[in-house]
């Protein structure tokens, strides 16, 4: 398996209107790979506008607020380059589509990095941070996956969120489980 940079995304409209979103970008090498699933405004708008930024965070409140519908983050511009970067940012890349492999379910996005710079230092690994991203994934495949799959994940997950989670991490964690909730409430 590849590595996968889980990022936020910033694209663009055809009219410039910045859209973001959470997205694991593919490191390919010579390429970060953009992979959204049809159909989305993300997936839209790279097929509309070539250049992309994509913001690295350590606030699991920004996954998970984008995961269940929140797109309210403050962004903030770059000089020189279209598409902003959230403005809680640790780091950010400018990327550009350099070629795209079509397909009917998830086209990819070969894109060129043409700049990175660091914003904020990175303090190191946090276990809840990591769960509350894998949960926010899990809440991305509700109507994908078993319900005793994502049972499963979340009694693993929620070890890590009992042990180390601060205030901010058990924020985004129950923002999770409410749409988690919601959706078996629909059901």
């Amino acid at each position: 398996m590849p590595l996968i940079h889980e990022c936020v995304l910033t694209t663009l409209s055809p009219e410039g209107r910045p859209h973001i979103a959470p997205l694991g970008l593919i490191d390919d090498g010579d390429y970060w790979i953009a992979a959204p699933f049809r159909p989305s405004k993300t997936l839209f708008n790279l097929e509309h506008n070539k250049k992309l930024t994509a913001s690295f965070t350590d606030d699991a409140r920004v996954f998970a607020g984008l995961v269940v519908g929140k797109r309210s983050f403050p962004l903030t511009d770059i000089e020189g380059w279209p598409a902003p970067r959230l403005s809680c940012a640790l780091a950010h890349a400018e990327l550009e589509i350099a070629r795209v492999d079509e397909d009917e379910v998830r086209p990819r996005f070969f894109c060129k990095v043409k700049h990175t710079e660091s914003h904020r230092p990175f303090l190191g690994m946090n276990r809840a941070r990591a769960a509350v991203l894998e949960a926010a994934i899990l809440a991305t495949r509700l109507n994908m996956l078993s319900r005793e799959k994502i049972d499963s994940e979340i009694a693993y997950l929620k070890i890590a969120i009992d042990k180390t989670a601060g205030p901010a991490e058990r924020e985004a964690w129950d923002m999770v489980m409410e749409k988690i909730a919601a959706h078996r409430g629909a059901a």
